[in-house]
């Protein structure tokens, strides 16, 4: 159901009048009253030449607005000869249209700074296929230019072999792309759930063959057989004043605009049928993560259309909720069946739903995963769930629709998109997020444990079931799953399934209040809304109030000092603190319990160890700031003691987590990236499952409390919807009232940490990691070395931000639009290569990453360094140097309206090398360095910073690491016989160790929607 702000369709209306959720008054309805079938809060209309049109005027973020254009068409609707063709006119759409050729929507869309791969972005699924676009509205041209866009699209694509050959590359490498362990196993738990139907043959991103060799005009024809206004619709949510005037546009740009000749054909049905008889699979993939069982049953899918059938839908929800409560506690118990279980309910196709369990479990161990499963739900079948399990999911239903309800003025418009875009496509009713919150505040508490209960009786085997099972190795043989079932079902049937046993949950997260601190010091800074204090235990706190978001508050402490204090000794163990603490509790209750005890509150906090510091961060409602508070105070007061089976269970998991690791073929890639680029440090070596042995669990736990001990050495920043008066107490009682220690623990100066070992070769290496592999994947990264120096250090790292823009902006443009070759890359930054101290240079480095084609990775690899060698030689043109700066601009500005940016832009002050005590004096200076930074970009200056912080020029020193499948060794021989490439340097040296021993060696239905970042 659709969590909308129930506001007049009127553009000029007044705002509604704020009423807390407690004072929502309940309704009278009755479960035949029907829901409405038009949309609430938007102007919803049709062209007369069948187009549908929802606009709504939406504030956040300010002067944006997200546009879409849906299309009922999808690739069920695909010929034989077809299989991915609607997925490419998708990909065709951005490349060409009659008035926008070469690209130009993309270079349209990155000069108003729309970062192309980030706002722009399209997907198509088996039933349909949708544009979406988040453009600024600052200028009145631009949002005219954005419909205009979407109307070229909806029948204007350009398809030409040209334009075909170009697009052939990047559609080919996102099908490589998914034809990973996760890929595998997907489409083959898709195709045996749609065993019978077209659905089965039609996945969004077709065949291979069929992408190489289809016709342009083919495309073209199913393009112009399917792609009429009747079966589309545009939406724009955004912050324009005048929405009426927003349909005007709608209407210049489409009403002109007719189908192509002909009748339309109907879009048609494809049943997908039941079965009563299940189906069995037992499927190996030799890259699988892990072991895992899958239970999934098909259902008849209908539109909600009454007030019961919302109730219906209620109820489900709390259905898969409380299981997965249940699951979560198995989990948790001695020697469990599996590691992970979770339910969960969703339309798959327009005409079926499907309950879909799935449970990761130890290896060899899917025949206890899957009974353990199956118990748990003839058990709820049997006896139901009790009403205290009810209680707690009704409790967290509550929780997430008053939080709604509290920001239902303050929703983002992509979200509000989204839910029209459902209404449009799925009939999916849109009520208003003020009518649906008292809705549910009225059906919810009626809801009882047996109404609920009953929604197990569609996990029946007899209910379309299908069950399978996953493993790196064949295990387990379809008879055996087959007797598993059976079992159950007798077990359920002679009444030997027990209730089950709940467990004791505490009232009260702290036992006892602790005293409240005072205030030593306060500060306030007026030019950024931030007020600090220190606290008598030396917590420092800075707190700023905000009203971007009713229902948020936001926080984060940190302390310096972490991993790389470590002896080698002492690192393995350590280094697992955070991993066994967590599954003990580290709040002084066990995970299981604690969810508990959570139930109604939104409230969470984490924790996190890292190399130079260790950190907590917490999300809460204002209202459960108290509680949030509680958590972090239990943090610091609880000693974690480790436990045999909690240990023994970590230990397991782990094990199975790093097994699964070693079958993936890109982990042999990362570990040599990281070796080559980092060095052979301890630090930055992987664990190996033998290496488990020597953790010591009790040291483990004992450096995790040490980490979050001592109050005087952290720095909490608060951020949100915060009232003083009241949180100010509970600041006081559970931050100031943590304890400090007699003596300081971990207490560290940021200038005189342990740095961590750090060497990035001085020359040029260029390796290929060859790793087994069932299906052929290649991937690359370049890395360059980055050393900045000098007085001018923090405007050189705003300058990295802008190089690496640009960087991947300009090697996007060749490997991808010039030659076609891949799908997308990546430039990424890290700039921790030194410890934070307030002196010294800041060292790191710049990586090109992106997947291809085998045979084309060495050629890319030139392209890439050619076009970086050729920025540093002649520089970015003018139009590359505004595009960056927009694209930074709009980021700064979306940013200003969000808790997250001011919490890091805070903790960032205090990090910041300048930061002397003064967080003021930090915050003005990060502005004076980005406004400085700015004001002097040119393409002259871009051209003299890729000179100084890259190597200059590039080609001199860098590192490049392809992964490559493995050859059969006669081939290995042969390539190292007859080829002169010093980039095989490392694989010619087991090549010449083993020349003489010749060996020959031999979430998932969401993979219905193959998201297309154009």
């Amino acid at each position: 159901m659709d969590l909308l702000a129930a506001t007049s369709t009127e553009t000029d209306s007044a705002p509604m009048i704020r009423r807390g959720f407690k004072s929502l008054k309940l309704l009278n309805v009755q479960l035949e009253d029907k829901l409405p079938e038009e949309p609430v809060g938007v102007h919803y209309g049709a062209l007369t030449n069948g187009l549908h049109y929802y606009v709504r005027r939406n504030t956040k973020p300010r002067m944006r607005a997200a546009v879409a254009l849906a299309v009922k068409v999808g690739s069920v609707l695909e010929e034989e000869e077809e299989r991915g063709v609607a997925h490419i006119v998708e990909h065709l759409a951005f490349s060409a249209t009659k008035k926008y050729t070469n690209h130009d929507i993309i270079k349209f869309l990155e000069s108003v700074g729309a970062e192309f791969g980030a706002c722009q972005n399209a997907s198509t699924s088996a039933d349909e296929t949708i544009y979406e676009l988040l453009v600024p509205i600052d200028k009145p041209e631009l949002l005219s230019q954005a419909i205009s866009i979407l109307s070229e699209f909806s029948s204007e694509i350009r398809v030409s072999e040209e334009d075909l050959e170009k697009e052939r590359g990047a559609v080919l490498e996102e099908y490589r792309g998914g034809r990973n362990a996760m890929g595998r196993m997907q489409e083959a738990h898709w195709v045996l759930m749609m065993e019978g139907s077209k659905y089965a043959d039609r996945l969004p991103i077709g065949l291979e063959k069929v992408i190489r060799t289809v016709s342009a005009e083919t495309v073209k024809a199913f393009y112009r057989r399917w792609y009429h206004l009747k079966n589309m619709a545009v939406v724009v949510v955004g912050d324009f004043s005048d929405t009426q005037g927003v349909v005007d546009l709608i209407k210049l740009h489409f009403e002109q605009r007719h189908s192509l000749p002909g009748t339309p054909p109907t879009i048609p049905v494809f049943p997908v049928p039941s079965h009563e008889e299940a189906r069995f699979s037992c499927f190996a993939e030799a890259e699988a993560g892990g072991s895992a069982v899958m239970v999934s049953c098909k259902i008849p899918f209908s539109d909600m259309k009454t007030i019961g059938d919302y109730r219906e839908s209620l109820a489900e929800s709390m259905f898969h909720s409380a299981l997965n409560q249940r699951f979560f506690k198995i989990s948790r118990q001695p020697d469990p069946p599996f590691f992970s279980c979770s339910s969960a309910g969703d339309v798959l196709v327009h005409p079926v739903k499907a309950y879909i369990m799935t449970a990761s479990c130890k290896e060899k161990g899917t025949i206890e995963a899957l009974e353990s499963v199956l118990i748990e739900v003839a058990r709820v079948r049997v006896h139901g769930f009790s009403e205290r399990e009810i209680s707690v999911v009704r409790a967290f239903l509550m929780a997430d629709i008053e939080s709604a309800y509290l920001e239902r003025d303050q929703m983002q418009s992509t979200n509000l998109r989204d839910e029209y875009l459902q209404h449009f496509l799925r009939n999916e009713p849109v009520v208003g997020i003020e009518y649906e919150a008292q809705l549910q505040k009225t059906l919810l508490p009626h809801i009882s444990a047996a109404e609920i209960s009953r929604f197990a009786e569609n996990y029946r085997t007899t209910c379309s079931c299908l069950i399978k099972t996953v493993e790196p190795k064949a295990c387990t043989t379809v008879e055996e799953v087959k007797d598993i079932v059976s079992k159950v079902q007798a077990l359920e049937e002679s009444g030997q399934i027990p209730p089950w046993d709940e467990e004791h949950i505490p009232d009260e997260i702290v036992a006892r209040k602790p005293d409240p601190g005072d205030i030593v010091s306060q500060c306030d800074f007026p030019e950024f809304g931030a007020t600090e204090m220190v606290l008598s235990n030396g917590m420092r706190i800075c707190y700023k109030c905000t009203d971007f978001l009713d229902d948020q508050v936001i926080f984060s402490g940190f302390a310096y000092g972490g991993l790389s204090e470590l002896s080698e000794t002492d690192y393995l163990s350590c280094s697992m603190g955070s991993t066994i603490a967590g599954e003990i509790g580290v709040f002084g209750y066990k995970p299981s319990v604690l969810t508990d005890m959570l139930a109604g509150k939104r409230a969470e906090v984490g924790t996190k160890v890292g190399a130079y510091m260790r950190s907590f961060s917490g999300d809460c409602s204002p209202s459960d700031l108290e509680t949030a508070l509680q958590l972090v105070y239990q943090l610091f007061l609880t000693s974690v003691m480790p436990g045999d089976e909690e240990v023994k269970l970590v230990m397991q998991m782990t094990k199975e987590a790093i097994k699964a690791q070693e079958r993936d073929p890109f982990t042999a890639f990362a570990n040599r990236v990281r070796e080559l680029n980092y060095g052979k440090s301890y630090f930055f070596k992987p664990i190996r499952a033998k290496d488990l042995k020597n953790v010591d669990p009790i040291k483990s736990c004992q450096y995790f409390d040490s980490c979050f001990k001592d109050p005087s050495t952290f720095s909490v920043v608060i951020v949100g919807n915060i009232e003083p008066a009241i949180a100010l107490p509970l600041i006081l009682q559970y931050l100031g009232g943590i304890p400090k220690p007699d003596k300081p623990v971990m207490h560290f100066n940021r200038d005189e940490l342990k740095a961590l070992p750090f060497t990035f070769p001085k020359s040029v290496v260029r390796e290929v990691v060859r790793s087994q592999m069932v299906e052929a994947q290649c991937s690359v990264q370049i890395t360059f070395p980055v050393d900045l120096k000098g007085p001018h250090v923090m405007e050189e790292i705003h300058f990295v931000g802008f190089l690496s823009k640009l960087l991947e902006t300009r090697i996007m443009q060749v490997l991808r639009f010039k030659h076609g070759q891949i799908y997308s890359v990546n430039v990424s930054v890290f700039l921790g290569g030194n410890k934070p101290s307030r002196t010294g240079n800041v060292r790191g480095d710049i990586t090109v990453n992106f997947s291809c084609d085998p045979d084309s990775s060495w050629r890319l690899v030139g392209l890439s360094l050619d076009e970086m060698l050729c920025l540093q030689e002649q520089g970015p043109s003018d139009l590359d140097v505004s595009t960056i700066l927009e694209i930074e601009q709009r980021a700064y500005e979306n940013g200003l309206q969000e808790n997250g940016y001011w919490l890091d832009r805070i903790l960032r002050g205090y990090q910041s090398r300048f930061y002397a005590g003064d967080l003021n004096v930090s915050l003005k200076a990060q502005d004076e360095w980005r406004n400085k930074v700015r004001s002097s970009l040119t393409k002259v200056t871009m051209q003299e910073a890729l000179q100084r912080i890259l190597p200059s020029p590039c080609t001199k020193q860098y590192t490049v690491v392809v992964l490559m499948p493995k050859l059969p060794r006669l081939q290995r021989l042969k390539s190292f016989l007859f080829s002169g490439e010093k980039r095989l340097g490392i694989e010619g040296k087991v090549l010449i160790g083993t020349t003489g021993t010749l060996v020959l060696a031999a979430f998932w239905w969401k993979y219905s929607r193959a998201r297309n970042v154009t």
